[in-house]
């Protein structure tokens, strides 16, 4: 049960940190100290999706669900809601490409926009 809950966890913890790298810019606008953070995430997510890795948070998740006895459990709302979002099954090469050119178009726009507004006197 405790893996389980891990793994559900790591699941969470892996989508929060994808809606961070592609919308972390917008929280860069309200707190400009929160790019320290987003620019090393962005810049990986990017390299994720361009060279195919696997985020190790993946096999985390994947440890947990076989310590917690694999296979054998039902579904929960995180498996059901969550992963497809994180692993659609139409997810391919091209499209991981095309994934990380939007995050880093729309980040660059709102870094772009931060600046811009920064240096109006």
């Amino acid at each position: 049960m405790v893996f389980r809950i891990l793994a559900d966890a790591t699941v969470v913890l892996h989508l929060l940190f994808v809606l961070f790298v592609v919308l972390g810019g917008i929280l860069v606008a309200r707190r400009r100290w929160i790019a320290w953070a987003h620019v090393p995430a962005a810049i990986w997510g990017a390299c994720v999706e361009f060279a195919g890795w696997q985020c190790p948070l993946t096999p985390l998740e994947n440890w947990f669900r076989q310590q917690g006895s694999g296979v054998t459990y039902k579904t929960s709302f995180v498996e059901h809601y969550l992963l497809p979002i994180l692993y659609p099954p139409s997810l391919s090469r091209e499209v991981q490409w095309i994934l990380g050119a939007l995050a880093l178009l729309l980040n660059a726009a709102v870094y772009i926009l931060i600046f811009r507004r920064r240096a109006r006197p």
